[in-house]
């Protein structure tokens, strides 16, 4: 059994090896979990011994296989208990989060796989993130970020980026949720501010707000 602590690196680990498709540093690690480089290479040491990491100084380090079977466990506990809090207990998708980082590292994969049946077996959590089964096995959307789409593409909204309550919130305001149909109207070059519509509404947005939405185009 894992403590929570390295459940965490697991998981951390899993989604920056994602993002960048190599090594993650220690560096990296520890300005996502927010604490000193020194912590993060002693926990590194810890899981390489149980063969959950390969990790090698100054190279940074990746998962083996178990510790990748290991964090998809974790992910998998995590958005269920997103979609059960949302979908069950009607809470908003900017306050599930914290939430769901305490009910993951419940121990219980009975729990879990009953969990998972109840919600009869949901592919995506509230932030469009796939839920990996039981096998660890999921379906990645094509997607793109809206910050690609050019003047008059479009295409729905699939998921966001940035899952942060403050984000959410901003989204909840304008009324930008998954499942929005969204067009590019214009494209500023200087910024890349972009001028959208949805809805019959119309919204010019940041460059970094369009650079945290997922959209799957209209083909």
């Amino acid at each position: 059994m894992l403590s929570l602590s390295e459940e965490n690196y697991l998981k951390a680990i899993y989604h920056l090896y994602g993002e960048q498709e190599q090594s993650v540093s220690t560096n990296d690690l520890s300005a996502l979990l927010k604490t000193k480089a020194s912590s993060v290479t002693d926990m590194l040491k810890k899981l390489a011994e149980k063969k959950l990491v390969v990790y090698r100084k100054y190279k940074g380090v990746s998962l083996s296989a178990l510790g990748e079977t290991t964090a998809l466990k974790v992910i998998r506990k995590h958005r269920l208990w997103e979609v059960f809090l949302v979908d069950k207990l009607n809470f908003s998708w900017d306050e599930v989060h914290d939430i769901a980082e305490q009910l993951e590292h419940i121990q219980s994969e009975k729990l879990t796989n009953k969990l998972d049946a109840f919600l009869d077996y949901p592919k995506r959590d509230p932030h469009g993130d796939p839920i990996p089964n039981r096998e660890g096995e999921f379906t990645v959307a094509n997607k793109v970020v809206l910050a690609d789409l050019e003047i008059g593409e479009s295409g729905v909204c699939v998921g966001v980026k940035d899952s942060s309550s403050d984000f959410l919130n901003y989204l909840d305001k304008q009324g930008i949720a998954l499942g929005k149909s969204i067009r590019i109207k214009d494209k500023e070059a200087f910024d890349r501010s972009m001028l959208i519509t949805f809805d019959h509404d119309t919204l010019r947005i940041s460059e970094q707000i369009a650079e945290n939405l997922y959209i799957k185009t209209h083909s």
